[in-house]
């Protein structure tokens, strides 16, 4: 039988409908909210997973392009490895609902969430994350939720619930606020350098929002909900903890002590002498679940009572930071950041506009001009494990640092490029995310692609303790972001944030706790900002003499299909014939690219000549095609010819055509009348009896390489001195 429960977000109906689809699942509900539908199903193994110390949570993201009435454009025509939008949803999804599952739980959980219907106005990841919370909060899983979210938009001075996909793009801020009854668990935002306040209004505003959609999940289990199985989690003999703690002696705390290379390997060392020590007595697994217990422990403790970090750092203490750029020889650019232990090279590659992403997805938009890719290989934690293809945590750092940068990226009028920026992280101890944008940052200016300003970022952390205690630790390092209960990144500019992403191990994190992070990430970020400006300040003024050059010329609408040619065989000769790339839009902007600034004058030239238009007064250079009685016909434009009569043939009188001039002859004439039939007379005395402008000697709209200006990004110092910058004479 089936029930339906709705209630009213942003102005219009969140549906969510029991009982109908998926009666076999442990937890199964679909949710509307325009004319966007996502069924949300849960399901759980009835056996413990052994040997795992984490929740065994999937949350699978489907995307079927049915939803939207579109056939897949792959060979297969049929959807194939999840799309890029797919997994952020899945992540956006798991990070919302993975605190709320008890910890000690071992039984393997699936949520999928499957979208059914997709108006392209609503996005359905907002809906991913409530229907698979109503899903779990119905079924015989322990769950401690229920969560609701809702995205916030911001226009005209006020927020707004659940912005459409044009919304979005007009809003200076899109923040996306999951949370239960008590507190906030999860936040994503992407903005356009805002304060923090205004940040914080909108963490309030859609954590508000957030209590009906709980309310009507409470509902719907109190009428429909399974009873929640009882679990006892597993936990160690306290005879092992009590011979454990022994066995370590009190050495625990002067090992957690050092940088990360000397603390591991003295954590190492001691937990393989306790090993050796009890391993006739307790098993492997059992000592080292209580050694990291007691590693955790000991840990916490010593932040709380002393504020002292494992390095020694301050609190508000960012590690050591140093920042190069052009390191290598034949990339468009490229940038090296290293702040402790963790260092991110990122490459710049600029393409033409053709080389965008094309995007086979959901979402109304079909191409994708900025790309950002991050790798993560397993050398920079110094271990062993199998190369593959991109994971889900690879995915996420990858587009949060593009929701970063975008907003200081010049838009595709300013500078017609598609820009890739591929980020190495090369050793990692903590926040390769946000090493990375300041990495992005600082290759970008090295291309001399003409941001904004600098992009810096940094990650956050908490750790808690009785009666309300907690310290907020700045730029955490790897054991932090282990042992800890919060992972908070922020990056932005020195005028406000552009992306924030909030992930925790707790139930929930207070807006106090919240408001003085961000507080404390901006003054962080203000110091890596200047020390990013040491290096390089501003954006360079030359591109790599490698990248290719953009030139841009519009040409009327009604010539675009000249310009193509049947089956599109004429632009295809003149890239064959230059090697150039060519980019028609429909308002008649072309785009030309070459590294060959030879080449690309060459296909401007030849497009000019198939667009022009011919008028009265308008001086060409043509070839003679044709000798006639009365005069030569000269070819002015591809297929357009025109006749020099013969005594406009020279400045003297000529009595026959071919005294002067014979066919296949170079001869500028000038266009004396176009008659009511189309046909040209054109004259060479004209152009004999004194200097004129040639028509299509050279371009005259605006196409050259671009130059990009200098921008200022703050009080920072000058940018070292670049070969680019002061090429040899």
């Amino acid at each position: 039988m089936s029930h339906t429960f709705q209630c009213l977000v942003g102005g219009k109906p969140l549906i969510f409908e029991v009982g109908k689809l998926a009666e076999q699942a442990e937890g199964a509900v679909s949710v509307r909210y325009g004319d966007t539908i996502v069924l949300a199903t849960t399901c759980y193994s009835r056996k413990p997973r052994e040997g795992v110390d984490f929740v065994p949570l999937t949350i699978d993201f489907e995307e079927r392009l049915y939803a939207a009435g579109k056939i897949p454009g792959s060979f297969f025509r049929r959807e194939g490895r999840p799309s890029q939008e797919a997994t952020l949803t899945a992540r956006l999804t798991d990070r919302s609902l993975r605190p709320l599952l008890p910890k000690g739980f071992r039984q393997d959980i699936q949520v999928i969430i499957t979208v059914l219907s997709a108006d392209q106005e609503n996005s359905p990841d907002i809906l991913s994350v409530v229907g698979a919370s109503a899903a779990l909060h119905l079924s015989p899983v322990p769950f401690e939720g229920p969560v609701g979210a809702v995205r916030v938009g911001y226009s005209g001075g006020s927020f707004f619930l659940n912005p459409t996909f044009s919304q979005v793009n007009e809003s200076p801020l899109e923040v996306v606020v999951a949370g239960t009854k008590a507190a906030v668990v999860m936040v994503e935002a992407g903005a356009k350098e805002v304060p923090d306040d205004l940040l914080m209004q909108a963490l309030r505003y859609g954590q508000k929002a957030n209590q009906e959609i709980i309310r009507l999940q409470e509902e719907i289990r109190e009428k429909l909900g399974q009873p929640k199985m009882s679990f006892q989690p597993w936990q160690p003999s306290p005879e092992a903890v009590q011979a454990v703690v022994q066995a370590l002696g009190g050495r625990l705390l002067e090992a957690l002590r050092g940088d990360r290379a000397e603390r591991q390997a003295r954590l190492d060392q001691l937990q393989a002498g306790v090993l050796e020590k009890l391993k006739e007595t307790y098993p492997p697994e059992e000592i080292a679940a209580v050694f990291d217990a007691q590693a955790r422990k000991a840990f916490r403790e010593v932040l709380l009572k002393e504020g002292r970090r494992p390095d020694g750092r301050p609190l508000t203490q960012l590690r050591p930071i140093s920042a190069e750029v052009a390191l290598l020889p034949r990339t468009h650019g490229s940038g090296l950041f290293t702040r402790g232990n963790t260092q991110v090279l990122t490459i710049t590659t600029l393409g033409s506009t053709r080389e965008e992403q094309e995007l086979d997805t959901l979402s109304p938009e079909e191409t994708k001009r900025f790309i950002h890719h991050y790798n993560f290989p397993p050398f920079s934690t110094g271990e062993v494990k199998r190369v593959g293809s991109p994971g889900r945590r690879e995915i996420g750092h990858g587009a949060l640092v593009e929701k970063a940068l975008e907003p200081v990226l010049p838009s595709e009028q300013e500078f017609p490029y598609t820009i890739r920026l591929v980020s190495e992280v090369l050793s990692s101890s903590g926040s390769t995310s946000m090493a990375s944008a300041c990495a992005s940052s600082l290759s970008l200016m090295d291309a001399g692609v003409p941001i904004k300003t600098g992009v810096g970022g940094v990650a956050m952390g908490l750790i808690t303790g009785e009666n309300g205690q907690y310290v907020i630790l700045t730029d955490i390092e790897g054991l932090e972001d282990a042992y800890g209960d919060m992972d908070f990144k922020v990056a932005g500019t020195e005028k406000g944030a552009t992306a924030v992403q909030l992930d925790i191990k707790l139930k929930g994190v207070a807006f106090e706790i919240l408001e003085q992070a961000l507080k404390k990430a901006r003054e962080a970020r203000l110091q890596i900002l200047e020390k990013m400006g040491q290096t390089i300040a501003q954006p360079r003024t030359r591109l790599s003499p490698y990248a290719p050059r953009m030139y841009r010329m519009t040409i009327p609408t009604e010539k675009i299909g000249a310009l193509i040619g049947p089956g599109g065989r004429r632009i295809r000769a003149i890239i064959d014939e230059t090697k150039a790339s060519i980019d028609v839009n429909d308002n008649g902007s072309v785009v030309i690219g070459s590294t060959n600034e030879e080449a690309a004058q060459k296909a401007m030239k030849m497009i000019q000549n198939l667009t022009q238009e011919v008028e009265v007064g308008t001086i060409f250079t043509g070839k003679v095609t044709r000798i006639l009685p009365n005069g030569a016909m000269v070819e002015i434009l591809p297929g357009k010819e025109g006749l020099v009569p013969v005594d406009e043939l020279a400045d003297h009188d000529a009595r026959r055509p071919g005294d002067v001039v014979k066919v296949g002859d170079e001869i500028t004439v000038k266009v004396m009348e176009i008659d009511r039939l189309g046909r040209v007379n054109l004259s060479r005395r004209a152009v004999l009896q004194g200097p004129q402008q040639v028509s299509g000697a050279r371009p005259t709209d605006s196409h050259q390489p671009h130059r990009p200006p200098p921008s200022h990004s703050g009080p920072h110092q000058q940018p070292r001195p670049h070969p680019r910058d002061n090429p040899p004479r």
